[in-house]
């Protein structure tokens, strides 16, 4: 931890920790909204003219702050993402893909205390919560993930700027686009960004959402930073355009 984030991480305990504790205030979402902000300001680094940040972040809370704020915020791990990739559109950070949160309840946390770590993502989990083996500063560590609402099957045609075309399905997980490999549809055309925009589902439905790409992402010609799509839609990113073609019942 860099020593201006040590320094600000003992006022944050010194002041609001002792606050909550001494007063009975509860933690509310936009102090971790705000923790989870600066974990990200903490984390940037520079990459020629670009400004990176963490897109992963695990709160820590003690296990009753947990359960209240779950039971009265139960979409708060989204939100949370959300607020994040939000803030980093605002200050015009690049993130390698969407922000996710993770409420974690730990037994080394104080009541009233929040610590954000950036990095490791936590797997997949089909349940709500699951238990980690004993580690040096809690015994016990559950995880908590908002479930991910998959996107609708979809069918999109590819237009290459050679004219030539290519159809492929989207089997409902999310799906990054770029010129970069590790992309899960990679697109030969100078135009488009390393990791140029990212198509994914919330709520039933499919977004697109750009990662802060250079050329921008278009749907029907008018730039977008995150949109709903529907068949018929038009994407641009660089010279090449993906049409959604149709979707699939779920």
């Amino acid at each position: 931890m860099r020593p201006l984030a040590s320094l600000e991480r003992f006022f944050e305990r010194l002041f609001e920790g002792q606050s909550a504790r001494l007063f009975h205030t509860k933690l509310q979402p936009i102090q971790l909204q705000r923790r989870v902000e600066r974990a990200m300001e903490s984390g940037r680094t520079r990459a020629g003219d670009r400004t990176l940040v963490p897109h992963r972040f695990a709160v820590h809370l003690a296990s009753p702050d947990l359960a209240a704020l779950r039971g009265s915020h139960p979409t708060l791990a989204a939100d949370l993402a959300d607020a994040a990739l939000e803030f980093a559109r605002s200050h015009h950070y690049h993130l390698a893909d969407r922000p996710t949160v993770a409420l974690v309840a730990d037994v080394s946390i104080e009541p009233g205390d929040v610590l954000v770590a950036t990095g490791a993502e936590p797997e997949h989990l089909d349940d709500a919560a699951v238990t980690a083996p004993p580690g040096p500063s809690a015994e016990h560590t559950a995880v908590f993930v908002v479930p991910t609402v998959d996107a609708p099957k979809a069918r999109l045609r590819e237009v290459r700027p050679d004219g030539t075309t290519r159809a492929f399905s989207l089997d409902g997980r999310p799906l990054t686009i770029g010129r970069a490999p590790d992309n899960g549809l990679v697109l030969f055309d100078g135009r488009v960004s390393r990791h140029h925009a990212r198509l994914y589902g919330r709520r039933g439905a499919l977004l697109l959402a750009d990662l802060g790409s250079t050329n921008g992402s278009w749907v029907n010609d008018r730039r977008i930073e995150e949109m709903a799509l529907g068949e018929g839609d038009r994407i641009r990113v660089g010279d090449t355009i993906l049409v959604v073609e149709s979707f699939e019942d779920a």
